[in-house]
């Protein structure tokens, strides 16, 4: 066999072991529901819509969903995409503000080639442009809109995000575990931001810790040290933070600056690569909770972390599975209920045992229209890198 050969057949074996990483369950990554052996997707293509944060402070959230979208579709349509057609969407920049995402949806709902909609990133983004979705019978799918009363508005609003009801007791839990019983909580002052709040409080209070301080503040602010030496002041063991990966970076690198060596707790909507780029070693000690981890040695974890190693070369994180998720549900639902808005509505609340990277397997409670049951994971951020929390346990919550 002369060098050049072994170097072809090295390439094509490579080329081959890519694929079998990117194929169904059975042959790889997860079973859609597909055959197996069916044709690669052609002819007309199969449309959502995306409405999300490409630019702005939250930019960060929509690439890591662009990258999770793309994956779910070079496997979905490798496999006949819907019926045979590929399925493709259109992402339209919202940077997560309810103006735009209001006028997003109006241009969704107008376009009859848009068959159901996916996000926005935020709940209040979300659920400003929800009654316009309501309205014209287009199925929003906010995957990772966790305010408690996000489907609560109207048989067209569907999410497979864990409700903070259920999320912020678990973050109280982290809290406790860690033996925090006088805490200070900085928050979005935002619908989202309030409600998580108010749930944490609650759930802090039941668990026999003490909520010393609650500060808000404005999704635009940037300077925070008046606010921290404010809290510290009320001598809290712990900081809690409900933030997202910018804000809350911004707040434990002014709180060391200040001085203010307090354990930081933050909201799961932390977890983002950004949030370690933009702390850097400020950040290191911080502890929060996710349903997905690139660590977690559940099979579908695995195939999904080698499958995506394979065409972006890093490990994903929360929001790239959540993304994933996303698409593969709505492909179900399509391949369910046929193209065509009302088959989607219709076809959510049979869809049963819908293979996913975040749940295993993903049934939809038709009186929430959310996902029944998810996974909390305990992470800690150690030398500017996620890992799991020493004595970590997965607990598996119902809705």
């Amino acid at each position: 066999m002369t060098t050049s050969f072994r170097a072809v057949r090295r390439k094509l074996l490579a080329r081959l072991a890519a694929a079998l990483v990117l194929a169904p369950a059975g042959a790889g990554l997860l079973a859609f529901g597909a055959n197996a052996h069916a044709a690669a997707a052609t002819g007309e293509p199969v449309w959502f819509g995306v409405s999300g944060p490409l630019t702005g402070p939250n930019a960060q959230y929509g690439a890591q969903w662009q990258a999770g979208f793309d994956l779910a579709l070079d496997q979905i349509n490798a496999e006949g995409g819907i019926n045979g057609h590929p399925l493709r969407y259109v992402f339209e920049d919202s940077q997560s503000d309810p103006r735009q995402a209001v006028t997003i949806a109006q241009k969704f709902v107008s376009d009859p080639r848009i068959l159901i909609e996916l996000g926005d990133f935020s709940s209040p983004a979300s659920m400003a442009a929800s009654p316009i979705y309501q309205r014209a019978g287009l199925v929003q799918l906010g995957f990772t809109n966790s305010h408690p009363d996000f489907t609560k508005g109207g048989d067209y609003i569907w999410s497979p995000s864990v409700s903070q009801a259920d999320a912020q007791p678990l973050l109280a839990d982290l809290a406790v575990k860690q033996g925090y019983k006088r805490v200070a909580v900085l928050y979005q002052n935002t619908d989202w931001g309030r409600a998580s709040k108010d749930v944490f409080v609650k759930a802090a209070n039941a668990r026999g810790a003490q909520v010393v301080a609650a500060e808000g503040y404005q999704p635009t602010d940037k300077d925070f040290r008046a606010t921290l030496v404010r809290v510290r002041d009320t001598h809290p063991d712990a900081l809690v933070l409900i933030a997202y990966y910018a804000d809350g970076a911004q707040i434990a690198r002014q709180a060391r600056e200040s001085g203010i060596g307090l354990p930081v707790v933050a909201a799961s909507s932390v977890y983002s690569p950004k949030f370690l780029e933009l702390g850097g070693d400020a950040v290191n000690g911080v502890t929060t909770n996710t349903s997905f981890f690139p660590g977690d040695p559940r099979p579908e974890v695995q195939r999904f972390v080698q499958g995506f190693k394979a065409k972006y070369h890093r490990e994903p994180d929360a929001f790239n599975a959540f993304a994933y998720d996303a698409v593969v549900i709505a492909a179900d639902a399509l391949r369910t209920g046929g193209t065509t808005r009302q088959g989607v509505h219709d076809a959510l609340p049979k869809l049963h045992d819908v293979p996913s990277v975040v749940f295993g397997k993903a049934t939809f409670d038709p009186r929430t229209r959310r996902i029944d049951g998810v996974k909390s994971i305990d992470l800690v951020v150690r030398e500017r890198q996620w890992t799991l929390l020493p004595t970590q346990q997965t607990v598996a919550v119902k809705q």
